[in-house]
This record gives structure tokens, sequence and C-alpha cells, in this order.
């Protein structure tokens, strides 16, 4: 497994090894000591799954508030998307920074996600299963959110989809960043 530090502090991407031959491939998709060896003492208590149909389907940009906010390790296990990760940590010196990375089936990539980070992603081709575990249960009544196109942030969706987006009604109605008192600051997490 190989561990690779992003621009963003205490975000990585993790690429398992993949063993094939003619029958198809093992991969290990998670190690608690490999990960432990780079400073991640996540110990997830959660995995999740969801599929989106269209090519250009946007979720995002979530996070849950203290006491319940998560940590994430995000795979792609059909079909390819763009993960956003946004760091929303006041005093970090990555604040209101954003990343993107492609998770795909193909790629077998993963993208760890810390606490304090807000979260979202774009799916890049039709009929994409996204996969990941989180450190802390899902919590609705400390659900946030940021609006995905923020200009205080300036993720650029558009280009991998063309601008022609499927979200969720909830999505297209958060606030904006200059809206939101963050909850999260960089010693803390």
């Amino acid at each position: 497994m190989k561990v690779i530090e992003t621009e963003l502090k205490d975000t990585y991407i993790i690429e398992p090894k993949v063993f094939g031959d003619n029958r198809g491939w093992f991969m290990e998709t998670y190690s608690y000591r490999v990960l432990e060896e780079y400073g991640i003492k996540t110990n997830f208590v959660q995995d999740n799954q969801s599929y989106s149909a269209p090519k250009g389907t946007l979720r995002g940009l979530h996070f849950q508030k203290p006491p319940m906010t998560q940590a994430k390790l995000v795979r792609c296990t059909r079909g390819a998307m763009m993960d956003i990760a946004v760091d929303i940590r006041k005093g970090s010196p990555t604040y209101k920074k954003w990343i993107a990375v492609e998770l795909s089936g193909e790629n077998k990539r993963q993208l760890y996600v810390p606490r304090g980070f807000a979260h979202g992603f774009i799916t890049i081709t039709a009929d994409v299963e996204v996969q990941y575990k989180a450190d802390n249960y899902y919590a609705p009544e400390t659900e946030g959110s940021i609006i995905y196109n923020d200009p205080d942030i300036g993720v650029t969706w558009g280009k991998w989809a063309e601008n022609e987006y499927t979200f969720s009604a909830k999505d297209k109605k958060a606030p904006f960043f200059k809206d939101f008192v963050t909850p999260f600051t960089y010693e803390k997490y």
C-alpha cells in the first residue's frame, strides 16, 4: 500500500498494491498498521456505499459538526469520479483550499479525508459506486454543508461535467462559506 501526501495538510491518497493473475486480482484496501506508519491513527466504525446513475451527479460539500465530526477513507469501486476535499479548519495553513483526486474502479485509488474537511464528489462516468469508511457514526442532527459553487472556495466542477449537474434539493440550498462559522480548528483535529 502506497500512501501519498497531497498539498492539503493531513489529506492522503492511498494506492493499494494490486496482485493479479489469470483468475483476476486481489488487493488490501485498508490496513490500520500501514496508515499508522504515516500518522493516520483513525479507527473506522461505519462503512457507507452510494450509487449514482447519471454522469455529472454532484454530491457535496458535506461534513458533520462536533462532536460527531468524521474522517473518511473514500474509494470508487465502479465507474469514475473526482473526489473533492476542502480544508475548513480555522488556523490551518491550507484553510479554504481544496483538492480533486480522480478515483475509479480502474485506478483503485482512495482518498483519506480527515476531520475538519468538507467532502464532495462529481461523477465523471455514468453508473458510479462509491464506498467509504467513517470514523464516527452518521448523526443527521450534526450535518452541515457548503454550497457546491461557493465563490470563496472556487471548486471548478464544470471541467468534469460540462456544467450539467444532477444533485439534491438539499445541496442546492446549502449555505455560502461567508455565512458559515466553522466549528473546526486546525489544532483540534
